[in-house]
């Protein structure tokens, strides 16, 4: 099982650096453990614009589809308990948008890794929950098993002579 404390993500945030990148995000937000500012984790393309100046950390594609999975592994979530989640599951590194969040449960929802039911909340309103299907549990073992190799392989480049 993949750790998703500070640890394990403090090595990859340190290991992809601090850079300038364009003002792109995909609205995953890094809070650094160094200097708690927020910083935009940069997964994909998407066409949220105008944080110019902010510092950035980009990340491999993938990772917020393995967080959600993750996310959902224990039990099913509507959409902002899928962001709780990961909040909590990432001891508040990192904090999903909405405009990311719904379109890649969309999308895992058309690949068959998670399926959707509309059920009353915990605050009596109607919210669509996800589950993992037992094709989403696979997928999240393989997204594990790749994340370890990155983070390994990472590590021996980076601290190689």
């Amino acid at each position: 099982m993949v750790d998703y404390g500070t640890n394990r993500l403090g090595i990859v945030h340190r290991h992809f650096g601090t850079g300038n990148t364009p003002a792109v995000s995909s609205g995953l937000t890094c809070i650094s453990e160094q200097t708690g500012m927020e910083r935009d984790v940069l997964i994909s393309h998407s066409d949220k614009r105008g944080r110019m100046g902010r510092e950035r950390t980009d990340l491999l594609r993938g990772t917020l589809d393995l967080l959600i999975l993750k996310a959902l592994a224990l039990e099913p979530l509507h959409g902002v308990g899928v962001s709780r989640r990961i909040t909590q599951i990432t001891a508040g590194a990192f904090r999903v948008s909405f405009g990311s969040l719904f379109p890649a449960l969309h999308r895992m929802e058309e690949k068959g890794w998670v399926e959707a039911e509309w059920r009353a909340s915990e605050n009596n309103r109607r919210a669509k929950y996800y589950r993992l299907t037992s094709s989403g549990r696979a997928q999240l073992r393989a997204e594990e098993r790749d994340w370890s190799q990155v983070v390994k392989i990472m590590t021996a480049a980076v601290e190689s002579t």
